[in-house]
């Protein structure tokens, strides 16, 4: 069936896993009360958004996913996308497609590109040389196509989770504990410097993942997910490349491997930016995107998607019980394209 219109959207599951399956280290996991409220949740969430695509992040298990789905009655609606066997073992990011939209096989990537290198030598006498030796992805990386309407070229949906912000816990580490006193005072900025360090890599290897596929096409691409970052910050702006956005003029502009954020185009028809999908000790982050390729951007000369509006869902933050709740910690933002070429 054509479509002249669909929606993406992304959603942190909060650890959703079987009732009684560990998780990190809490061996109990959740309770059956608790896994129960967050199906109730969940289920309802997926009706009221009503989005075509979805990308998840934090599932342990694929049957949870699949509960969610059959208690909102969306059972038979959507394609679920997890690995094969996915039973409680560790967190991956999945995806949900309406039926009939998917394109070919879903693949989860975890390994950095092949050439991938973050090794300089110091650009003078007064920069000390760095190496970092990361070969892959915290969380893997899920990559799927979908075809909203047949006459139209697959769009490329990416879904991740980077590396959040948390400090590394280097108090397990050896050089640690060869002198706990001189690092215990310094634990909670090494530890933030390497969760940085790590996310930073991830963006990059996310970045060459996406220049190879758009340098030089016309390839319509989607990153969606938990980047653990804000929209001004480092790790974005090498993930999308940094876009010019063109404010005038439709169908003027747009870049071959840059990804232009909805946020940004929701800001620029709005009179105020109320847009945050976290909350952690009082302070309101961006920390949830959804990203898109120039085939997305209103004014791209290679437009094929118009924009027409981003939804933040996160009233749900301002309670804090998530646990008792059924809630996840973290917003959901949807954004919905028109069919509409330039």
């Amino acid at each position: 069936m054509a479509r002249t219109r669909f929606s993406l959207a992304t959603c942190n599951l909060y650890n959703l896993n079987l009732p009684g399956l560990p998780m990190y280290r809490d061996a109990s996991g959740w309770t059956h009360a608790e896994y129960e409220a967050k199906l109730d949740w969940m289920a309802q969430a997926l009706v009221h958004v009503n989005a075509d695509v979805w990308g998840f992040q934090e599932l342990w298990h694929a049957q949870a996913l699949a509960e969610v789905f059959e208690r909102a009655g969306l059972g038979g609606d959507y394609e679920l996308l997890a690995p094969a066997g996915h039973a409680g073992g560790k967190i991956v990011c999945a995806g949900a497609v309406r039926k009939g939209m998917r394109a070919g096989e879903p693949e989860w990537i975890e390994r950095f590109p092949p050439k991938f290198v973050l090794r300089d030598s110091g650009s003078d006498e007064q920069s000390p040389q760095v190496s970092v030796n990361i070969k892959g992805f915290s969380r893997p990386v899920l990559h799927f196509r979908v075809r909203p309407t047949p006459d139209v070229e697959a769009v490329h949906v990416f879904v991740a989770h980077l590396k959040s912000k948390q400090e590394a816990p280097v108090h397990t580490e050896r050089w640690y504990r060869a002198d706990k006193t001189f690092y215990a005072r310094h634990a909670k900025g090494l530890g933030a410097a390497l969760s940085t360090i790590r996310r930073t890599a991830e963006a990059a290897a996310l970045r060459m993942l996406l220049t190879d596929l758009t340098r030089g096409s016309d390839a319509p691409v989607v990153l969606m997910g938990d980047l653990n970052d804000g929209q001004r910050s480092n790790t974005q702006d090498i993930i999308t490349g940094g876009p010019n956005y063109l404010l005038s003029g439709l169908s003027r502009g747009g870049g071959d491997t840059v990804l232009y954020a909805t946020e940004l185009l929701q800001n620029y028809r709005s009179l105020r930016d109320v847009y945050y999908s976290y909350i952690h000790e009082n302070q309101h982050e961006s920390l949830d995107h959804i990203l898109v390729s120039q085939e997305f951007y209103d004014n791209s000369r290679k437009r094929v998607w118009a924009f027409e509006g981003l939804e933040v869902f996160n009233d749900h933050l301002n309670f804090a019980e998530h646990k008792h709740n059924g809630t996840p910690d973290h917003g959901i933002v949807k954004a919905t394209f028109t069919h509409l070429p330039a």
